[in-house]
């Protein structure tokens, strides 16, 4: 009885090398490290699959108005201010491949501020009335990269990499009781930039996305004209590493 014991322990030994030197010379599969290559596959009747199409609208309205008393500034005072800022933009875009996008997007931006002032009242008593006016347009094509974090259907994380062209004229006029003064520019600028986001679909096919500015380059040219002649061209350039909360955006998107 002994004798069979260990013999029956000498074989499960046995059998217990052979799985465990097999199973080590069968090949493993390679384990991806980092975010990207961890990334949950993206299957075929999801929103963000090769062959769809995402099309949206973004809606963005600044406005203030102070008229009540007088704001005090460092040199000056401020009697009445009323201005907004406006923009609408809609876009289009193409996944040529799992989780990546090719679009452009189209839009219109249009500042009005009436501000009446004055600076320096104890010294050289300077009041002013101003107003100013500028419309724009931009054409902005983007890449669109989608990232499947979570194995989920309903939150992905992006990051846009777009290139804006746009060109604007403004007018702003100038009245000290006296002299009336205008001052019109128009010019062109390139923006490039980076970026990243957060995409919720609060239905099916139908998205709620939020981004931010995270890198941008910015150069513009502008001629500017007082009294209907030329007195001056600026050109700039910007570079922004920093991540900007005042580029904020919010869109709907639908996808189909």
């Amino acid at each position: 009885m002994k004798l069979r014991s260990k013999f029956f322990i000498f074989i499960l030994t046995f059998v217990a090398l052979a799985f465990s030197a097999s199973y080590a010379d069968s090949p493993k599969p390679a384990k991806k490290g980092g975010l990207l290559g961890s990334l949950f596959p993206v299957e075929e009747d999801e929103a963000i699959h090769r062959g769809n199409f995402q099309t949206g609208a973004t809606l963005f309205l600044l406005q203030g108005s102070s008229d009540n008393d007088a704001l005090n500034i460092i040199f000056g005072d401020i009697y009445k201010a009323e201005g907004y800022t406006f923009t609408a933009e809609a876009f289009g875009g193409y996944f040529v491949r799992d989780a990546m996008a090719v679009g452009a997007r189209v839009g219109y931006s249009r500042t009005y501020a009436d501000v009446d002032f004055s600076i320096l009242e104890d010294l050289a008593d300077i009041k002013q009335h101003r107003k100013y006016l500028s419309n724009g347009f931009f054409v902005q094509p983007f890449l669109k990269n989608y990232l499947k974090v979570l194995d989920s259907k309903t939150i992905y994380f992006f990051n846009e990499t777009s290139l804006t062209v746009e060109y604007s004229y403004g007018i702003s006029q100038s009245d000290d009781g006296e002299d009336v003064s205008k001052t019109k520019n128009h010019g062109w600028t390139f923006k490039f930039g980076i970026n990243p986001g957060l995409s919720i679909m609060v239905l099916d096919r139908l998205a709620f996305e939020t981004s931010v500015g995270l890198l941008g380059l910015n150069s513009s040219w502008m001629t500017i004209e007082e009294n209907d002649e030329t007195r001056s061209k600026v050109s700039y350039n910007i570079v922004n590493f920093k991540i900007n909360l005042l580029a904020l955006d919010f869109s709907l998107v639908y996808f189909f």
